[in-house]
Parts: structure tokens; sequence; C-alpha cells
């Protein structure tokens, strides 16, 4: 289809005479376990070195759940604690979201357990299952309700136990991942003055994509619950199309690599980080990079990276911040946001 013919969100709307009501993250919160498994740990297991791991992946230390402890638990201490960031009471809530592929069951779905823990007593609650792009897909679906206006206030949770799923056998994959938490409460962007249309914290284009025919490369069954990825073909992916949507998603919010503030990858392997910084020619002060004492939480990382770059200073109100991330399937996604902060009263 030319450029010409392409139908955005606005034009859509204007075409139905309806108003298109921006989107905005209004706080970002996560929970982390408290326990670590360390690479030199690790390295003792699978017979080879700290330095080896180091070098491969760029982690340290990752976050690791207790066999007891319950998914669900984390994803709820960390929407509420978005939920105290953003000032917005949990009834208010219109959609709870959760990205995962770890849930405690098969059934039922994470979100409904979430939304009675919190009190969202009014609110639908579903799963969104797209690996490590199920944060952005579940925002992505967030935003629409948002912008249709059949939701106010949503929170969207990104929550993975990835050792539950580990073959600590396997050296090519058990020093990547880890478990952790991270949720961010969408709710109406607000224009930064009375006469201008500019929106503060506004969520700009979502662009996804998928790749079924590479779903042999990284996967785990139902009957051995265990990951088994091609991790040289994994890394050739993961850069280039995480390269590809970054740039089409600045693009279709019309703006350059220049006008983006920060930069927040799914942390997957330190590698696939430098190497997109690499590629895109950006300054590595403008990347997050955390997976050195966080892993690889698979749908959690980027709500972990946006809470790492407010800790330590540089996500600040008007910053425009890449997301971009790609993940078993093979699917892959990347949007900006204009970071605002705040519910109106």
């Amino acid at each position: 289809m030319p450029d010409s013919a392409v139908l955005t969100r606005e034009t859509a709307f204007r075409a139905t005479g309806r108003a298109l009501t921006p989107a905005a993250i209004l706080s970002v919160a996560t929970d982390l376990p408290p326990e670590r498994l360390t690479s030199a740990e690790l390295a003792d297991r699978l017979g080879v070195t700290e330095e080896w791991i180091l070098t491969r992946t760029g982690i340290r230390e990752r976050r690791v759940a207790r066999p007891d402890e319950r998914l669900s638990d984390y994803a709820t201490r960390a929407g509420a604690a978005a939920l105290e960031a953003a000032g917005v009471d949990a009834a208010n809530l219109d959609l709870v979201i959760v990205a995962t592929l770890s849930q405690d069951e098969v059934t039922p779905n994470t979100a409904p357990i979430v939304a009675h823990n919190l009190g969202a007593a009014r609110a639908g609650a579903f799963d969104v299952g797209a690996a490590c792009t199920a944060f952005l897909a579940a925002l992505a679906q967030g935003c629409a309700n948002i912008e249709s206006g059949r939701a106010r206030y949503v929170l969207v949770v990104g929550a993975d136990f990835v050792t539950r799923l580990v073959d600590y056998g396997d050296k090519r994959s058990a020093p990547l991942f880890a478990d952790a938490a991270g949720a961010v409460v969408l709710g109406p962007a607000h224009p930064t003055s009375d006469a201008g249309d500019e929106q503060h914290g506004a969520i700009g284009p979502v662009v996804l994509g998928a790749d079924g025919s590479h779903a042999g490369t990284l996967f785990a069954t139902i009957a051995e619950r265990k990951i088994r990825m091609d991790g040289q073909e994994v890394f050739r992916h993961a850069v280039a199309r995480m390269s590809e949507v970054t740039l089409d998603a600045i693009t279709r919010a019309g703006l350059t690599l220049a006008d983006i503030d920060l930069f927040v990858f799914h942390q997957a392997n330190a590698r696939i980080t430098r190497a997109l910084g690499e590629r895109l020619g950006l300054d590595p002060a403008r990347v997050v990079e955390c997976i050195e004492t966080i892993g690889n939480a698979s749908a959690a990382t980027l709500p972990v990276g946006l809470a790492t770059a407010l800790a330590d200073g540089r996500l600040t109100p008007g910053a425009n911040v890449l997301l971009a991330a790609f993940g078993a399937g093979f699917t892959w996604g990347g949007g900006v946001v204009r970071w605002g902060g705040g519910a109106d009263a």
C-alpha cells in the first residue's frame, strides 16, 4: 500500500467525526524478587567462568523468585505501586492487562486475579502473550481503548518468572533469564497549555510486527516447559528488527533519532543493546542498560527500564522516549512516548 493510502488513527477518527483522546503513561513502578543468582554462582553450575557469562550476556546477577512465590502477587504489588504513584484509585480502572508468558496456572489468566487483588471490581481483565514484546502489545491495547473513549484508566503490567522455564544445564540460555514485574498506569493525556495542541505525556504510534516462520528458533513447549533457542539467529534478528522498528516508530511520530532523549530497549542481552546503539549511532548515555543487575525478565524489562531511568534522573517530564522490544514468535514492536506523569483531579 502506498504511503498516501495509509489510514492513520487520527485520520480514521476524523472520518467518523470523533475526536481522538491521546493516552499517556501516568506512572511506572516495579516489584523485584530480593533473591539474586550471581553469574559466579551460575558459572560453577554450568562448568564455565564468570567472565564467560559476562562477556556473552553482560549480566552479573539476575533476580530469582522463590519456588513458593506467585507471579500474580508480584504483578499485584507492582500495579498497586503504580496506581499510588499516579493518584488513581483501583476502583476507577476500566481495564487491567497483564503481559506475561509465565502465568501461575494455564488458566485462569493472571489479570483477573490481579484486578481482584487490587479491588478493581469493574475492570475488564485479560493477559497478553507475545513473549518479550508482550508489554508493548499490551500498551497498544490500553492506548487504543483510551483513544477510542472505551476506557479512561488502564493498568498495564509486564510480569514474568522466566527462571521457571530455564534449563540450568544449557549454558547458551541459562545465564540470560530472570524474574521481575513492572507496571504503568495509562490515562488521558493533558494539553501542555490551554491554547496548544501538544499533549503532555502522550503516547505516540506503537508499531507491532511478527514473523511466525521463526517459531522454532526460540520456544518452550507445553510438555517440556524449557526455553530452547538458537542464540546466534535470535541475536541477528533482534538487532535487525529492533533497529527497523525504532526508525519506523520515530518516523511515524514525526521525529528523528536526534529528537529522542532516551532509548529503552528490551533488556535481552547487553550485546544486543550495544549492537543496537552502534547500528543506530546512539550516544550510550541516551540508552538505558540495566541488565547487569536485573537479567532478562521478558515482558517486565521495559517497565523496569523506565523505572531505572526515572530513578537515575534521565527520565524527566517532556522527554521523548523510544520503547522497543523483540521476542519469540518472532514478535517485535516499537513506540514513542513523551514522558509526563500524574492523573487529573
